[in-house]
């Protein structure tokens, strides 16, 4: 089992026992730092528009640009494998894989930057003070990245991974139908499948199963970008994220309509305002967006949070409230809707 590399193609062999470890994953971490990537570059997105025109000017007001993960995260190049740890079930909360970011090795840490050091130049003040205390400046770390989570992702955490969970469910059938074969061939433009072999075309890194380990984590991700990211630290298995399906739609307002049925359970003002947060929004937004008064938003938000179908979101001086999974669901169930 040995991944070569010759002319820009990286050739993964693989053993039955490597098939048999391979797993799919969603990882909050991954999101994390393509995201933040994405924003930080300043670039506008024909798909992303909606939320980077939301996002941005928030994640900017609270500093983050001028953080943690500014210096963590280059606009291209190298990103410290410390942020993003193999995931240990198939949907990790951002709370475990902090946890694991936190326990990660001082001697790891110090590898990572001196590796993003070569890459992109010295390090800034911050990632200095990392170097030198890597067990007490990660809780820096990790405080920074919860904020920008509630900030950039806690909000529309149901709707990503509403895509998420679809491609997986996708890719599951495709091995369950077709083989991993047909799943790899499929997978993206730069990956293909021969003879018990996965390639991987134009990737710079230089792979081994005896520094990898064992088996195959496929992550999608809604903020990859078009291509792909690796991941490869020992004793991991080597991660591989993907851009998901669907992603094209991921922004799409969602129809506002045809939930008669519902309104007769939970009444016409609550459904209104659970159609309203197909973007998240404040009490004063959703009260000037609906003609209901701030008091009774507040009064239905209130109920709408303790019966789980919405999720509270600080952001700056203004909470933000989102639909939770269980409020999608709910929506999408609609029989007027279907």
């Amino acid at each position: 089992m040995l991944i070569v590399e010759v002319a820009e193609l990286a050739e993964l062999a693989f053993s039955a026992s490597d098939l048999a470890q391979m797993r799919f994953a969603v990882s909050p971490m991954w999101e994390v730092g393509t995201s933040f990537k994405l924003l930080s570059s300043g670039a506008a997105h024909a798909v992303h528009r909606p939320w980077i025109e939301q996002v941005r000017p928030r994640v900017a007001a609270a500093g983050l640009f001028r953080g943690w993960l500014a210096e963590l995260i280059p606009l291209s190049g190298y990103v410290p494998d410390f942020l993003n740890p193999a995931p240990t079930g198939p949907a990790p909360t951002l709370a475990a894989e902090l946890t694991r970011l936190l326990a990660a090795p001082g001697g790891q840490v110090r590898n990572d930057l001196d590796r993003l050091s070569r890459h992109g130049g010295d390090l800034g003040p911050r990632l200095r003070t990392l170097y030198a205390e890597p067990q007490d400046r990660m809780a820096r770390v990790a405080e920074e990245i919860e904020t920008y989570w509630e900030l950039a992702l806690a909000p529309y955490w149901a709707r990503i991974r509403t895509v998420l969970d679809a491609d997986v469910f996708h890719r599951a059938r495709q091995v369950a139908e077709h083989g991993a074969a047909h799943l790899f061939n499929e997978l993206h433009a730069s990956v293909s499948w021969d003879d018990d072999t996965l390639r991987l075309i134009r990737r710079q890194r230089a792979l081994s199963r005896e520094t990898a380990g064992p088996g195959l984590l496929l992550i999608p991700s809604a903020f990859t970008g078009p291509g792909l990211l690796t991941r490869v630290t020992p004793p991991d298995p080597p991660q591989l994220a993907y851009p998901a399906r669907g992603i094209g739609s991921l922004w799409e307002p969602q129809p506002t309509t045809g939930l008669d049925a519902l309104a007769a359970v939970l009444g016409r003002s609550r459904t209104q305002l659970l159609a309203e947060l197909d973007t998240p929004a404040s009490t004063a937004e959703l009260a000037r967006r609906t003609g209901l008064s701030p008091a009774g938003v507040s009064q239905y938000l209130t109920a709408l949070r303790d019966a789980g179908l919405v999720s509270a979101h600080r952001a700056g001086r203004s909470v933000l409230y989102a639909r939770t999974f269980a409020a999608v669901s709910l929506l999408a169930a609609s029989p007027d809707r279907r």
